[in-house]
C-alpha cells in the first residue's frame, strides 16, 4: 500500500529532537505563550521574510483574527465584503463570516485553481474592502495581478498561506536579481495553518499570523490572549487562541528541513508530470519555479468514482481536495442560489495522488505505472 500521506514516516525523522525537546520543555515549567514561542515566531518571521509573526492556535483563527483586528484597528467595518475563492476550503470562508464581513465567492482561474484577477475585478463594488487570496494546493496565486487590482482600489489583501508554506513569487522570472518574496509577505497580512499534514505541520493544531503592519501584529498579540498584555488586565475583547508551546518547539525543529522537503515535492512532481501520459487524467500547470510547493498534487478525472475505485485496487492513497463546493454546502446554504460552473468543474473531477518529501523513487514509480495504464 502506497499511503496517500505517511505522517509517521514524515515526522519519525525527527523523533530524537522531538524527545528532547520534550525534556527541556518538561523541565522550563513555562507551558503558555514562553520562550518556545517566542522563538518560533521569530524564526518563522524571518523565514518569511516580514517584520512579525503572531502564533495562534489553529490556522482558522489566524484568519478570523486578522479580520477581527483590522476592524478594531478601523480598516474594516461589519458588514463589509471580501472577495474570496468560489473553490477554496471552506475555513477561508467561515473566516469571514465568523469576523461579521460578507464573503463575496469568486470563481478560480482553472489552470491554477487559484482566485482569477479578471474575476475579482468583475465583483469589486463599493462595499468590498479586502481581498482574501488562497494559495490553494500550494502554488502562489497571480499576486502581482492582484496587488496591482488591491491598489487601484484600496482594498486590503489578506493571504490565506495555509497550503503554501515556503513558495516563492517572481522565482520563474528570467531577469537579474528579481525581487523574491515568499509566501506569508505577498499581502498585508498571512494567516498559516501549521495542522500535522501541512508542509510545515505540527503533531497538533497550531496556527499563525505574519504581516509588516505594526499595529496589526500588537492588536493580534493582545486579541490572541483574551485582550490582554498582562494577567488580569484586558484592554480590547480578546479570544482564547495561543500557540502552544510544545507545537511551537517541534515547528522550529521541523522548519530547518522545509526547503529541503518542499524541493522533495517538487522533484517528484516534475516527474508525475514528465511521466504521467494518460488522455484520461487531467494533469495540473506548473512552471518550475518554487511558486509551486505541492502541498498537493492534484489531477482530474471525468470518472471519479470509477478512477478512485481502480487506485484502491492497486492500493494506491488518495484524498479528495475538496469534494462539495462551498456554495453546495449546509453550512452555506445562503449562497445555493449562486453558479459557479468553473468550481464545480473541479470540485466534481477533483482528486489528489501521493506527494511527500518520504516518498520513495519505487513508490513513484509505481504511482506513475499505474496511472498510466487507467
Amino acid at each position: 500500500m502506497i499511503k496517500f500521506l505517511d505522517l509517521h514516516k514524515i515526522n519519525a525523522r525527527f523523533e530524537n529532537d522531538f524527545q528532547n525537546k520534550f525534556k527541556h520543555f518538561m523541565d522550563s515549567g513555562h507551558y503558555i505563550l514562553g520562550s518556545e514561542v517566542e522563538r518560533f515566531e521569530t524564526d518563522f518571521a524571518t523565514y518569511c521574510g516580514t517584520e512579525y509573526c503572531i502564533g495562534t492556535a489553529n490556522g482558522l483563527d489566524a484568519l478570523t483574527l486578522i479580520f477581527k483586528g483590522y476592524i478594531h484597528l478601523g480598516k474594516l467595518r461589519p458588514k463589509d465584503e471580501v472577495l474570496v475563492p468560489a473553490n477554496t476550503y471552506i475555513a477561508s470562508i467561515l473566516s469571514i463570516i465568523n469576523a461579521g464581513l460578507q464573503p463575496v465567492l469568486v470563481e478560480p482561474d482553472l489552470e491554477t485553481y487559484n482566485i482569477s484577477p479578471e474575476e475579482i475585478e468583475k465583483h469589486i463594488t463599493k462595499n468590498t474592502k479586502a481581498l482574501l487570496v488562497v494559495h490553494l494546493y500550494g502554488q502562489l496565486a497571480n499576486m502581482n495581478a492582484i496587488n496591482a487590482i488591491a491598489a487601484s482600489h484600496r482594498l486590503l489583501v489578506i493571504e490565506d498561506a495555509a497550503q503554501a508554506h515556503g513558495a516563492v513569487e517572481n522565482s520563474n522570472l528570467k531577469i537579474p536579481n528579481p525581487k523574491l518574496k515568499k509566501a506569508g509577505n505577498l499581502g498585508h497580512a498571512a494567516a498559516f495553518s501549521f495542522y500535522p499534514s501541512k508542509n510545515l505541520g505540527a503533531l497538533g493544531d497550531a496556527g499563525a499570523v505574519t504581516t509588516n503592519d505594526k499595529d496589526l501584529a500588537e492588536t493580534l498579540k493582545l486579541m490572541r490572549n483574551y485582550g490582554s498584555s498582562k494577567k488580569y488586565v484586558n484592554e480590547i475583547i480578546g479570544v482564547n487562541s495561543r500557540l502552544d508551546e510544545l507545537q511551537a518547539a517541534f515547528l522550529n525543529i521541523k522548519l530547518k528541513c522545509l526547503d529541503a522537503d518542499n524541493a522533495k515535492r517538487q522533484s517528484i512532481a516534475k516527474r508525475y508530470l514528465q511521466e504521467i501520459s494518460n488522455d484520461k487524467i487531467a494533469l495540473p500547470f506548473y512552471s518550475g519555479a518554487k511558486d509551486h510547493v505541492f502541498h498537493v498534487f492534484t489531477i482530474r478525472v471525468a470518472d471519479r468514482s470509477g478512477f478512485v475505485a481502480y487506485l484502491q485496487s492497486h492500493d494506491i492513497g488518495h484524498l479528495i481536495h475538496y469534494p462539495i463546493a462551498p456554495h453546495h454546502q449546509k453550512a452555506l446554504e445562503n449562497f445555493r442560489h449562486h453558479t459557479f460552473p468553473l468550481t464545480e468543474k473541479i470540485h466534481d473531477t477533483i482528486i489528489s495522488i501521493p506527494i511527500s518529501p518520504v516518498m520513495t523513487e519505487d513508490e513513484v514509480y509505481r504511482v506513475v505505472e499505474i496511472l498510466n495504464v487507467y
